[in-house]
């Protein structure tokens, strides 16, 4: 991972340039988040369980799927990876980090149960809170409060172990009733957390592999320091990015460790769908090892590409990208109540689209449409340096 010789973040060590490769990213995997949230709320009919059932999922169906596994990986080690640079511009480095982690994250676990939550559901009060993305970066973010006075060599080590070694962890269980039965569901094991008769809990992304994810993030962030070699810095991230590739590939071919065994399946297309097919919840070090791969390969290529037309609009996404989530939820939400108001349900007790390229077209016609309020927002951020709250979005 990166350089350790370095134990401490370099307090005031300038303010570093808004990096377009950095935002661009997220932009994408932005897109491939609203991909997803389309399929979850028009073909919902269709389940995706995780792993995925190849025999039953058509591949268009399959691999946008697989796109979105990006998002999460990518979406934590950016926030570890922005946290180091929001800290290296204040004059107390750590400490400016550690008090921004520790407010930020408790803002997004309070989002996630009440606003998110709401644009699931439509419930008030809920019977139902599902604890997802959003929870999961804000209690990482918590856990890196504390963690960033670690020294940095120590946070490396504790990111590979938790990245690397959380699997050995599958199987061990804690019955409900049990006193570890809710830490550990929060930790590690997916499952329900009963408050009382009117109100449950489903932790959808445990929490302990991302920690090591937004460690490794933020133990990442020197090398985008102003005046950083940035040869270096592309060479380091080809490098990352081909040896998780390369240890995915033979991971999953000796299907010995880090996910759910594969089998061949009864044509090139099936066998290729069956070896990508990895776990999400919790994420495997397979996982892990294949998005984060790709997530710095493309890191690495827009970087190269930072004077591209192309890749100034996925920036945009990617300046307000808070904003943006919990803007395409309602969206989302208000035109799967229009749509089933008009047309009623189509596919057993939901409203539905026939195929998969509807929720390509819809995903491809919201994204033009949301665009100019995202890019407003961004500028408004941008500008107003001065409205505190407005950096929490």
């Amino acid at each position: 991972m990166p350089d350790v010789s370095s134990a401490s973040l370099p307090p005031g060590a300038g303010a570093p340039a808004r990096l377009l490769s950095i935002d661009a990213l997220r932009g994408l995997v932005i897109l491939f988040m609203l991909l997803d949230h389309v399929r979850e709320t028009f073909y919902l009919h269709h389940q995706v369980p995780d792993p995925m059932l190849v025999a039953q999922t058509p591949p268009a169906l399959f691999f946008g799927r697989l796109l979105a596994h990006l998002c999460a990986p990518v979406f934590v080690f950016l926030t570890g990876l922005s946290a180091f640079l929001y800290g290296a511009k204040q004059a107390d480095g750590r400490a400016a980090a550690s008090s921004f982690l520790w407010k930020r994250g408790l803002f997004l676990v309070l989002l996630e149960v009440t606003v998110v939550n709401f644009a699931w559901t439509f419930q008030f009060p809920p019977a139902t809170v599902f604890l997802q993305v959003i929870w999961v970066i804000g209690l990482s973010m918590l856990a890196l409060s504390a963690l960033v006075w670690l020294p940095r060599r120590a946070l490396v080590v504790l990111g590979v172990v938790l990245v690397a070694g959380h699997n050995l962890l599958d199987g061990v269980h804690f019955p409900v009733g049990h006193v570890l039965h809710v830490p550990w569901a929060v930790l590690h094991d997916r499952g329900w957390i009963e408050v009382s008769e009117a109100l449950r809990l489903r932790t959808s992304y445990p929490l302990l592999p991302w920690i090591g994810v937004i460690a490794l993030g933020y133990v990442a962030g020197p090398w985008f320091l102003p005046g950083a070699d940035a040869p270096q810095r592309q060479r380091r991230l080809l490098a990352w990015a081909v040896g998780l590739l390369v240890g995915f590939v033979a991971l999953r071919a000796l299907n010995a460790y880090g996910d759910k065994p594969w089998v061949a399946g009864d044509s090139a297309l099936t066998t290729v769908m069956a070896f990508l097919n990895i776990t999400k919840y919790p994420p495997s070090l397979l996982f892990i090892a294949l998005t984060l791969g790709a997530g710095l390969w493309l890191l690495r290529l827009f970087e190269r590409r930072q004077g591209a037309a192309w890749l100034a609009p996925l920036a945009v996404f990617g300046a307000a990208p808070m904003f943006f989530y919990v803007l395409h939820l309602y969206v989302l939400k208000f035109l799967y109540l229009g749509a089933e108001a008009v047309w009623g349900p189509n596919q057993g007790r939901l409203f539905g689209f026939d195929s998969v390229w509807m929720v390509w077209l819809v995903t491809g016609v919201l994204a033009f449409a949301l665009y100019p309020a995202v890019r407003a927002f961004a500028a408004l951020k941008a500008r107003r340096c001065d409205i505190a709250w407005l950096k929490y979005l």
